[in-house]
Protein backbone atom coordinates (compact mmCIF):
# COMPACT_ATOMS: atom_id res chain seq x y z
CA UNK A 1 0.00 0.00 0.00
CA UNK A 2 1.48 3.36 -1.08
CA UNK A 3 2.42 6.18 1.30
CA UNK A 4 0.31 9.18 0.34
CA UNK A 5 2.27 12.45 0.55
CA UNK A 6 1.18 16.09 0.42
CA UNK A 7 3.87 18.68 -0.43
CA UNK A 8 3.40 22.24 0.88
CA UNK A 9 5.81 24.97 -0.24
CA UNK A 10 5.27 28.45 -1.69
CA UNK A 11 8.09 27.98 -4.23
CA UNK A 12 6.92 26.41 -7.49
CA UNK A 13 10.48 25.22 -8.11
CA UNK A 14 10.70 23.44 -4.77
CA UNK A 15 7.26 21.87 -5.21
CA UNK A 16 8.29 20.57 -8.64
CA UNK A 17 11.59 19.19 -7.37
CA UNK A 18 10.12 17.46 -4.32
CA UNK A 19 7.08 16.02 -6.06
CA UNK A 20 9.17 14.92 -9.06
CA UNK A 21 11.59 13.05 -6.84
CA UNK A 22 8.94 11.44 -4.63
CA UNK A 23 6.83 10.27 -7.57
CA UNK A 24 9.78 8.23 -8.83
CA UNK A 25 10.05 6.29 -5.58
CA UNK A 26 8.36 2.90 -5.24
CA UNK A 27 5.63 2.86 -2.65
CA UNK A 28 5.17 6.66 -2.69
CA UNK A 29 2.14 8.51 -4.07
CA UNK A 30 2.08 12.31 -4.17
CA UNK A 31 -1.57 13.27 -3.67
CA UNK A 32 -1.13 17.01 -4.00
CA UNK A 33 1.14 20.06 -3.89
CA UNK A 34 0.01 23.31 -2.26
CA UNK A 35 1.56 26.80 -2.45
CA UNK A 36 0.13 27.98 0.88
CA UNK A 37 -1.55 26.67 4.03
CA UNK A 38 -5.07 27.57 2.92
CA UNK A 39 -4.89 25.36 -0.16
CA UNK A 40 -3.06 22.75 1.88
CA UNK A 41 -5.94 22.68 4.38
CA UNK A 42 -8.42 21.77 1.65
CA UNK A 43 -6.11 19.07 0.27
CA UNK A 44 -5.63 17.61 3.75
CA UNK A 45 -9.38 17.26 4.19
CA UNK A 46 -10.00 15.84 0.71
CA UNK A 47 -6.95 13.59 0.21
CA UNK A 48 -6.24 12.46 3.79
CA UNK A 49 -2.48 12.09 3.20
CA UNK A 50 -0.31 9.84 5.34
CA UNK A 51 2.58 12.33 5.42
CA UNK A 52 2.96 16.05 4.77
CA UNK A 53 6.14 17.96 3.89
CA UNK A 54 5.90 21.58 5.00
CA UNK A 55 7.90 24.76 4.50
CA UNK A 56 8.08 27.38 7.27
CA UNK A 57 8.22 30.67 5.37
CA UNK A 58 5.04 31.07 3.33
CA UNK A 59 2.52 33.77 2.46
CA UNK A 60 -0.67 34.35 4.48
CA UNK A 61 0.36 32.00 7.31
CA UNK A 62 3.73 30.74 8.50
CA UNK A 63 4.31 27.00 8.56
CA UNK A 64 4.57 26.59 12.33
CA UNK A 65 1.23 28.32 12.89
CA UNK A 66 -0.35 26.09 10.23
CA UNK A 67 1.22 22.99 11.72
CA UNK A 68 -0.19 23.91 15.12
CA UNK A 69 -3.68 24.06 13.58
CA UNK A 70 -3.18 20.76 11.76
CA UNK A 71 -2.03 18.96 14.89
CA UNK A 72 -5.06 20.18 16.83
CA UNK A 73 -7.63 19.26 14.17
CA UNK A 74 -6.33 16.56 11.82
CA UNK A 75 -2.99 15.25 13.17
CA UNK A 76 -0.72 14.34 10.26
CA UNK A 77 2.91 13.14 10.41
CA UNK A 78 4.79 16.18 9.12
CA UNK A 79 8.33 16.72 7.87
CA UNK A 80 9.56 20.31 7.92
CA UNK A 81 11.62 21.04 4.80
CA UNK A 82 12.91 24.58 5.12
CA UNK A 83 15.97 26.76 4.64
CA UNK A 84 15.19 28.25 8.05
CA UNK A 85 15.68 25.09 10.05
CA UNK A 86 19.26 23.83 10.26
CA UNK A 87 19.61 20.97 12.73
CA UNK A 88 19.66 22.18 16.31
CA UNK A 89 18.30 25.65 15.54
CA UNK A 90 15.65 27.15 17.78
CA UNK A 91 13.08 27.07 15.01
CA UNK A 92 13.71 23.37 14.42
CA UNK A 93 13.05 22.78 18.09
CA UNK A 94 9.86 24.86 17.89
CA UNK A 95 8.63 22.91 14.86
CA UNK A 96 9.35 19.61 16.59
CA UNK A 97 7.63 20.81 19.75
CA UNK A 98 4.62 21.76 17.66
CA UNK A 99 4.29 18.24 16.31
CA UNK A 100 6.64 17.77 13.35
CA UNK A 101 8.26 14.37 13.30
CA UNK A 102 11.45 15.47 11.53
CA UNK A 103 13.17 18.55 10.18
CA UNK A 104 15.24 18.63 6.99
CA UNK A 105 17.23 21.51 5.52
CA UNK A 106 16.05 22.67 2.13
CA UNK A 107 18.65 22.20 -0.64
CA UNK A 108 20.66 25.10 -2.02
CA UNK A 109 19.60 27.90 -4.33
CA UNK A 110 19.62 25.64 -7.38
CA UNK A 111 17.32 23.20 -5.56
CA UNK A 112 19.48 20.25 -6.53
CA UNK A 113 18.41 17.59 -4.06
CA UNK A 114 21.83 15.97 -4.10
CA UNK A 115 22.56 14.14 -0.87
CA UNK A 116 19.18 15.12 0.54
CA UNK A 117 17.33 12.50 -1.53
CA UNK A 118 18.16 9.63 0.79
CA UNK A 119 17.29 11.68 3.86
CA UNK A 120 13.94 12.79 2.40
CA UNK A 121 12.89 9.33 1.32
CA UNK A 122 13.87 7.81 4.68
CA UNK A 123 12.09 10.62 6.52
CA UNK A 124 8.87 10.07 4.55
CA UNK A 125 8.93 6.37 5.29
CA UNK A 126 9.63 6.93 8.99
CA UNK A 127 6.92 9.58 9.18
CA UNK A 128 4.37 7.22 7.63
CA UNK A 129 4.75 4.91 10.60
CA UNK A 130 4.86 7.66 13.19
CA UNK A 131 2.06 7.93 15.70
CA UNK A 132 0.87 11.49 16.12
CA UNK A 133 -1.91 12.58 18.41
CA UNK A 134 -4.06 15.69 18.57
CA UNK A 135 -2.36 18.50 20.44
CA UNK A 136 -3.90 21.29 22.45
CA UNK A 137 -3.52 24.57 20.59
CA UNK A 138 -0.95 26.66 22.45
CA UNK A 139 -0.66 30.43 22.34
CA UNK A 140 1.42 31.51 19.36
CA UNK A 141 5.03 31.81 20.45
CA UNK A 142 7.05 34.74 19.19
CA UNK A 143 9.82 32.50 17.90
CA UNK A 144 7.65 30.92 15.25
CA UNK A 145 6.53 34.29 14.00
CA UNK A 146 9.78 36.15 14.26
CA UNK A 147 12.26 33.83 12.57
CA UNK A 148 12.58 34.72 8.88
CA UNK A 149 15.34 34.72 6.35
CA UNK A 150 15.97 38.46 6.22
CA UNK A 151 16.78 41.20 8.67
CA UNK A 152 14.66 44.34 8.41
CA UNK A 153 16.47 47.66 8.77
CA UNK A 154 14.48 50.54 10.31
CA UNK A 155 15.97 54.03 10.10
CA UNK A 156 14.81 57.27 11.72
CA UNK A 157 16.19 60.71 10.91
CA UNK A 158 15.36 64.39 11.00
CA UNK A 159 17.49 67.54 10.63
CA UNK A 160 20.46 66.64 8.44
CA UNK A 161 18.90 63.31 7.57
CA UNK A 162 18.52 63.99 3.86
CA UNK A 163 22.28 64.00 3.37
CA UNK A 164 22.85 61.25 5.91
CA UNK A 165 20.39 58.93 4.16
CA UNK A 166 22.00 59.61 0.80
CA UNK A 167 25.40 58.68 2.25
CA UNK A 168 24.07 55.39 3.62
CA UNK A 169 21.83 54.33 0.74
CA UNK A 170 24.29 55.08 -2.07
CA UNK A 171 26.71 52.70 -0.35
CA UNK A 172 24.21 49.83 -0.40
CA UNK A 173 24.37 47.01 -2.98
CA UNK A 174 21.28 45.92 -4.91
CA UNK A 175 21.03 42.90 -2.61
CA UNK A 176 20.89 44.99 0.56
CA UNK A 177 18.48 43.97 3.33
CA UNK A 178 15.03 45.58 3.17
CA UNK A 179 14.75 49.02 4.76
CA UNK A 180 11.90 51.12 6.13
CA UNK A 181 12.59 54.79 6.85
CA UNK A 182 10.99 57.73 8.60
CA UNK A 183 12.55 61.08 7.67
CA UNK A 184 10.84 64.13 9.13
CA UNK A 185 9.69 65.92 5.98
CA UNK A 186 6.48 67.71 4.95
CA UNK A 187 3.86 65.97 2.81
CA UNK A 188 4.52 66.35 -0.88
CA UNK A 189 8.30 66.21 -0.59
CA UNK A 190 8.89 62.58 0.31
CA UNK A 191 7.90 61.18 -3.09
CA UNK A 192 10.39 63.39 -4.92
CA UNK A 193 13.01 62.70 -2.26
CA UNK A 194 12.58 58.94 -2.72
CA UNK A 195 12.73 59.26 -6.51
CA UNK A 196 15.95 61.24 -6.31
CA UNK A 197 17.57 58.68 -4.03
CA UNK A 198 16.43 55.85 -6.27
CA UNK A 199 18.17 57.48 -9.24
CA UNK A 200 21.43 57.54 -7.27
CA UNK A 201 21.29 54.11 -5.64
CA UNK A 202 21.62 50.46 -6.58
CA UNK A 203 18.67 49.70 -4.30
CA UNK A 204 15.09 50.62 -5.21
CA UNK A 205 13.93 53.61 -3.16
CA UNK A 206 10.32 54.75 -3.17
CA UNK A 207 7.66 56.46 -1.13
CA UNK A 208 5.77 53.73 0.68
CA UNK A 209 2.28 52.71 -0.37
CA UNK A 210 -0.03 50.89 2.03
CA UNK A 211 0.55 47.15 1.68
CA UNK A 212 3.98 47.42 0.02
CA UNK A 213 6.09 44.28 0.50
CA UNK A 214 9.29 44.70 2.48
CA UNK A 215 11.86 42.81 0.43
CA UNK A 216 15.60 42.72 -0.16
CA UNK A 217 16.90 45.53 -2.32
CA UNK A 218 13.91 47.77 -1.54
CA UNK A 219 13.82 50.92 0.59
CA UNK A 220 10.43 52.33 1.63
CA UNK A 221 10.18 55.90 2.91
CA UNK A 222 7.18 57.07 4.92
CA UNK A 223 4.99 59.68 3.18
CA UNK A 224 5.24 63.08 4.82
CA UNK A 225 1.68 62.94 6.21
CA UNK A 226 1.29 59.32 7.32
CA UNK A 227 2.74 57.15 10.06
CA UNK A 228 4.56 54.08 8.74
CA UNK A 229 4.33 50.75 10.58
CA UNK A 230 5.73 47.31 9.91
CA UNK A 231 3.24 44.46 9.63
CA UNK A 232 3.26 40.86 8.44
CA UNK A 233 1.23 38.47 6.36
CA UNK A 234 2.23 34.92 7.17
CA UNK A 235 6.02 35.03 7.17
CA UNK A 236 6.27 38.06 4.87
CA UNK A 237 6.80 41.63 6.00
CA UNK A 238 4.82 44.54 4.61
CA UNK A 239 4.10 48.13 5.56
CA UNK A 240 0.94 49.89 6.59
CA UNK A 241 0.26 53.61 6.44
CA UNK A 242 -1.70 55.08 9.33
CA UNK A 243 -3.48 58.38 9.76
CA UNK A 244 -3.98 59.82 13.21
CA UNK A 245 -2.49 62.45 15.47
CA UNK A 246 1.10 63.57 15.57
CA UNK A 247 3.33 61.72 18.01
CA UNK A 248 5.76 64.01 19.80
CA UNK A 249 4.99 66.74 17.23
CA UNK A 250 5.79 64.46 14.30
CA UNK A 251 3.86 62.68 11.58
CA UNK A 252 5.40 60.43 10.45
CA UNK A 253 7.08 59.65 13.76
CA UNK A 254 10.15 57.49 14.23
CA UNK A 255 8.68 56.23 17.53
CA UNK A 256 5.66 54.79 15.70
CA UNK A 257 7.85 52.94 13.17
CA UNK A 258 10.34 51.63 15.73
CA UNK A 259 7.60 50.46 18.08
CA UNK A 260 5.97 48.42 15.31
CA UNK A 261 9.33 46.95 14.31
CA UNK A 262 10.00 45.91 17.90
CA UNK A 263 6.63 44.15 18.06
CA UNK A 264 6.60 42.55 14.61
CA UNK A 265 10.25 41.80 13.80
CA UNK A 266 11.92 41.62 17.22
CA UNK A 267 15.44 40.25 16.90
CA UNK A 268 15.13 40.12 13.11
CA UNK A 269 15.53 43.89 13.03
CA UNK A 270 18.36 46.41 12.87
CA UNK A 271 17.49 49.90 14.09
CA UNK A 272 19.41 53.03 13.12
CA UNK A 273 18.88 56.51 14.58
CA UNK A 274 20.43 59.39 12.64
CA UNK A 275 20.96 63.10 13.02
CA UNK A 276 17.99 65.16 14.20
CA UNK A 277 16.64 67.49 16.85
CA UNK A 278 14.57 66.25 19.76
CA UNK A 279 13.98 62.74 21.10
CA UNK A 280 11.76 61.05 18.49
CA UNK A 281 12.67 57.35 18.33
CA UNK A 282 14.56 57.16 21.62
CA UNK A 283 11.91 55.31 23.65
CA UNK A 284 10.96 52.92 20.86
CA UNK A 285 14.60 52.16 20.04
CA UNK A 286 14.93 50.93 23.60
CA UNK A 287 11.96 48.63 22.92
CA UNK A 288 13.71 47.32 19.80
CA UNK A 289 16.88 46.75 21.80
CA UNK A 290 14.97 44.90 24.52
CA UNK A 291 13.35 42.63 21.90
CA UNK A 292 16.79 41.63 20.60
CA UNK A 293 17.24 43.97 17.65
CA UNK A 294 20.69 45.34 16.84
CA UNK A 295 20.72 49.11 17.29
CA UNK A 296 23.02 51.83 15.94
CA UNK A 297 23.24 55.56 16.61
CA UNK A 298 25.10 58.06 14.44
CA UNK A 299 28.03 59.59 16.34
CA UNK A 300 28.08 63.20 17.47
CA UNK A 301 30.93 64.30 15.22
CA UNK A 302 29.09 63.39 12.01
CA UNK A 303 25.62 64.62 13.08
CA UNK A 304 24.17 67.92 11.96
CA UNK A 305 22.18 67.87 15.22
CA UNK A 306 23.15 65.35 17.90
CA UNK A 307 19.68 65.32 19.45
CA UNK A 308 17.85 62.12 18.49
CA UNK A 309 20.95 59.88 18.72
CA UNK A 310 21.94 61.42 22.05
CA UNK A 311 18.49 60.77 23.51
CA UNK A 312 18.45 57.19 22.22
CA UNK A 313 21.84 56.56 23.81
CA UNK A 314 20.67 58.08 27.10
CA UNK A 315 17.58 55.85 27.04
CA UNK A 316 19.81 52.77 26.97
CA UNK A 317 18.63 51.48 23.61
CA UNK A 318 21.83 51.80 21.54
CA UNK A 319 24.32 48.98 21.03
CA UNK A 320 26.83 50.86 18.88
CA UNK A 321 27.71 54.47 18.09
CA UNK A 322 29.08 54.70 14.55
CA UNK A 323 30.30 57.54 12.31
CA UNK A 324 28.02 58.25 9.36
CA UNK A 325 30.49 56.98 6.78
CA UNK A 326 30.68 53.61 8.58
CA UNK A 327 26.97 52.96 9.10
CA UNK A 328 26.24 51.31 5.73
CA UNK A 329 29.06 48.80 6.16
CA UNK A 330 27.96 48.07 9.71
CA UNK A 331 24.36 47.44 8.64
CA UNK A 332 25.50 44.97 5.98
CA UNK A 333 27.83 43.19 8.39
CA UNK A 334 25.13 42.85 11.04
CA UNK A 335 22.53 41.66 8.51
CA UNK A 336 24.88 38.98 7.18
CA UNK A 337 25.87 37.86 10.68
CA UNK A 338 22.36 37.75 12.09
CA UNK A 339 20.74 36.13 9.03
CA UNK A 340 23.41 33.46 8.97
Amino acid sequence: MSIRVLVVDDSAVVRQVLTGFLRLQPGIEVVGAAPDPFIARDLLIREQPDVMTLDIEMPRMDGVTFLRKVMSMRPTPTIIVSSLTPEGSELALEALATGAVEVLCKPGVAYDLGSMTGDLLAAVRRAASARVAAMTVRPVERLALLRTTDQVVAIGSSTGGVTALETILTAMPASAPPMVIVQHMPAGFTKAFAARLSSLCAVEVREAVDGDAVTSGRVLIAPGDRHLVLDRSGARYLVRLKDGPRVGLFKPAVDVLFRSVAEVAGRNAIGVILTGMGHDGATAMRLMHDQGAATIAQDEASCVVFGMPKEAIAAGGVDEVVPLDGIAARILALAAQRSG
